[in-house]
């Protein structure tokens, strides 16, 4: 299985060398004009609220540089002086520079060394114009109610539509996409899981980039959480409409769920695999390596198929009769998706290009990525 684990192999290989570096520090500096004699705070934006780390008392030329330990995953921070903030994130031992003005500290400061910190910006400025277009909007005695409030919401939705199209989606497990599920508008969640189904996959793209990437984090367990309690909310009221589920069995697997036609024509879900452990393969049969990939997968589904693996495979390939002549003879579940390398499965499992394969238990719970993987069957073995 070496091709299955390369990946893996050097990021174990950059991790040993971090680990090495001894630096266990990230550090904020930078300066804000315009603020002599004013308290600048670095603090950190706990689940639980904001946190107190430091401050400083500006001088003339308003510098400053705050420093704190790294942890496994991205954690957010901001400076503040009074109700004037700057967001924040931090993952690693990197210095991010801030510059600004006090006058335009919530949208005309400069950040350097993070990109994350600079998507966050544009997207802290973004929904600040939002917020101003919504009061502009409710001033507008212009339109009726019903009026104003039918463009609040087709502009929310543009805005939703745009911050998943140039941010969450091409990235779910960054801090920013993080930082963005929870931007408001007013008191408004503006991607609400509790009350919209496309919020709730919003959730759940972000949440799986989090459990993949940084697993055990807590900022991905309560995402994971928040995304499940949606899903259940869900599928209680689909329940109550239809007359047809008892909400006292809803329940939800821990990984976000695929639904495609098979090579049969057949219908397949993910979550139907329950009690059984699952490769969850996301391939092209036009890529060139593909014959040697799929002899690969057949060794491991003929020695271990008996003792509880399926194979659950999501071709991105464009030619579907192609696609049906290479899966004939295949003994697993192989589906696809029409719309190939834009579908939106990849998008959602963070599938910047194929092959691609995750783990998953007999549980339904998503266990690891390729990128975590030394050893296939050993891991397989495992959750066997």
């Amino acid at each position: 299985m070496k091709h299955f684990a390369k990946t893996a192999a050097a990021a174990i290989v950059a991790a040993g060398l971090a680990a090495c570096d001894g630096s266990d520090k990230f550090h904020i500096e930078g300066s804000i004009s315009g603020a002599k004699d004013s308290v600048l705070y670095f603090e950190n934006m706990s689940l639980e609220g904001p946190v107190k780390l430091d401050s400083v008392k500006l001088t003339e030329s308003g510098g400053f540089s705050f420093s704190d330990k790294t942890g496994g995953a991205p954690e957010f921070y901001r400076l503040r002086i009074a109700d004037r903030i700057i967001n924040l994130a931090a993952d690693s031992t990197e210095t991010i520079t801030v510059k600004a003005d006090y006058s335009t500290m919530a949208t005309g400061y400069d950040v350097e060394g993070s990109d994350d910190c600079r998507r966050i910006k544009e997207l802290a400025v973004r929904q600040i114009a939002l917020h101003q277009k919504a009061m502009a909007l409710d001033r507008d005695r212009a339109l009726n109610y019903e009026e104003r409030m039918d463009s609040l919401m087709r502009m929310v939705a543009a805005y939703k539509e745009e911050v998943k199209r140039d941010y969450i989606f091409p990235d779910p497990k960054a801090a920013s996409s993080y930082f963005a599920l929870f931007q408001t508008l007013g008191d408004f969640l503006i991607f609400n899981p509790r009350n919209n189904r496309d919020d709730i996959r919003v959730f759940a793209a972000v949440a799986t980039g989090w459990d993949t990437f940084y697993p055990g984090a807590v900022r991905g367990e309560n995402l994971h959480n928040i995304a499940i309690e949606g899903m259940k909310t869900e599928r209680i009221v689909t329940a109550g409409q239809n007359k047809a589920i008892d909400p006292a069995k809803v329940t939800e697997a821990g990984l976000i769920d695929i639904r495609l036609t098979d090579n049969k024509g057949r219908e397949r879900s993910l979550t139907e695999l329950r009690g059984k452990v699952v490769l969850l393969d996301f391939h092209a049969f036009a890529m060139g390596d593909s014959p040697a990939r799929i002899l690969t997968l057949r060794e491991l589904y003929n020695k271990y198929h008996d003792r509880g693996l399926e194979i659950y495979q999501v071709s991105a390939d464009t030619d579907e009769h192609f696609w049906k002549q290479q899966t004939a003879a295949l003994p697993w579940i192989c589906v696809r998706d029409d719309n190939g390398p834009a579908a939106q499965c990849l998008a959602l499992y963070n599938v910047r290009s194929v092959p691609e394969f995750f783990l998953i238990d007999r549980n339904n719970t998503l266990i690891s990525r390729s990128v975590q993987i030394k050893d296939l069957e050993a891991e397989i073995e495992k959750l066997l």
